[in-house]
């Protein structure tokens, strides 16, 4: 199978309801207000990438989500209830993981040990390391991870997309529902960027909700559903990707507006 046959979008499916919802969503440190208003729909078997300039809002809406910052003001629905996260247990327990950029992985362990860091199992008073390790080749395994030759490898001895993978394996082996990925791409090269594209594809195949935050609008066209566009701390479009185009979400990013997408035209200064 070539790559652009792997990174092939499910069919839309407008009447697939989300399973993470947001309305009305509001947050401010003190004087600043960094989110206002913001609506954003993450949907089973989807990639729904979130794009913006640098302050637009983007990390503190998905530290909000992963229950880092709690949200001052609207609702936060999942898989069609409302909920309260006031917490990362909160979100946790839902079946929401994030990926950082600085993935939090221990270069002094292997994969295993970083796989299950601060979850690992027990067999009475020692760790269970045969089910650590046949749940994390399950996992990778499930993910058609090829890359890795061995669970045991160190973290210090894998490149950037392997570390990637490690980091996305280790979101999903908790029976998540929704993965966040932060910049999952950034710093690396050209076919590790696609190994790891070929992943995020591969969580939405399988039925996860996928929220990529990425700057490479290329790699968002490649391989999102839809796009939510951030700007100012507002949330001007959510939109199928296949209804847009690159310059389009250039504009929304940087303008707020693209003809008639986005934030009223008055509100950016247009007559």
């Amino acid at each position: 199978m070539t790559v652009d046959a792997a990174l092939e979008k499910s069919p839309p499916s407008p009447a697939a309801p989300p399973l993470l919802s947001l309305r009305g969503v509001e947050k401010s440190f003190g004087a600043v207000h960094v989110l206002r208003g913001v609506d954003l729909d993450v949907r089973p078997g989807q990639v729904t990438a979130l794009v913006g300039d640098n302050g637009a809002g983007k990390s503190t809406l998905i530290k909000g989500i992963a229950g880092i910052h709690a949200f001052d003001a609207g609702e936060y629905t999942f898989d069609g209830k409302a909920v309260s996260v006031t917490g990362p247990r909160d979100a946790n327990a839902l079946g929401i993981e994030v990926v950082y950029q600085d993935l939090a992985l221990c270069d002094n362990l292997d994969v295993v040990d970083n796989m299950f860091l601060g979850r690992e199992l027990r067999k009475g008073v020692m760790l269970d390391d045969s089910t650590m390790e046949e749940r994390a080749r399950e996992t990778l395994d499930g993910l058609s991870v090829r890359t890795l030759q061995s669970v045991r490898t160190p973290v210090a001895a894998l490149s950037g997309g392997q570390r990637q993978t490690v980091a996305i394996a280790r979101a999903v082996l908790w029976n998540s529902r929704v993965v966040i990925l932060d910049e999952p791409t950034a710093a690396l090269g050209v076919a590790q960027t696609e190994q790891v594209l070929l992943l995020v594809r591969r969580l939405a195949d399988k039925g996860l909700g996928v929220v990529l935050i990425s700057h490479n609008l290329n790699d968002v066209f490649q391989v999102a559903d839809d796009i939510a566009v951030l700007y100012l701390g507002q949330m001007v479009a959510q939109v199928r990707t296949d209804q847009v185009k690159h310059g389009e979400v250039v504009e929304l990013i940087t303008l707020g507006r693209s003809g008639d997408i986005g934030l009223p035209p008055t509100a950016v200064g247009v007559a």
